[in-house]
């Protein structure tokens, strides 16, 4: 069953909106500029513009997805950039993923755990 969320969670904030624009080349992936906007939907020069990339990694289980920020004053800057936040997104995601590798090569199965503080088979009458 689908729960409806609480109306204070669910407050937009019309204080912190961005006008969002989405660039792409067609070939490598995505730009998002994020123009910081009043209420209204007038600019607001007092919030930074932001830059977003997107791209997707391919591996042996398929492609996925890498979204990444991009730290820039201009689009052509974030063109520019590109490239190197998309490969730190990529080393990021190695990263966790051999963070998760480890930790569930870690969980050693010992025989007799998790049966309680009293020990035993756990076998009834054993």
């Amino acid at each position: 069953m689908n729960q409806v969320p609480e109306a204070d969670s669910a407050h937009f904030d019309a204080e912190a909106l961005y006008l969002e624009e989405t660039f792409t080349d067609r070939k490598v992936g995505t730009l998002r500029r994020l123009t910081p906007v009043t209420g209204t939907g007038e600019p607001d020069p007092s919030r930074t513009v932001l830059y977003m990339g997107a791209a997707q990694a391919m591996t042996a289980a398929g492609p996925i997805p890498l979204n990444f920020d991009i730290e820039a004053d201009s689009l052509q800057a974030a063109c520019e950039k590109f490239a190197e936040g998309a490969q730190a997104a990529v080393e990021d995601m190695a990263q966790r993923l051999e963070e998760m590798r480890r930790d569930q090569a870690s969980q050693i199965v010992v025989p007799g755990q998790g049966q309680g503080q009293a020990g035993g088979s756990g076998l009834i009458g054993g």
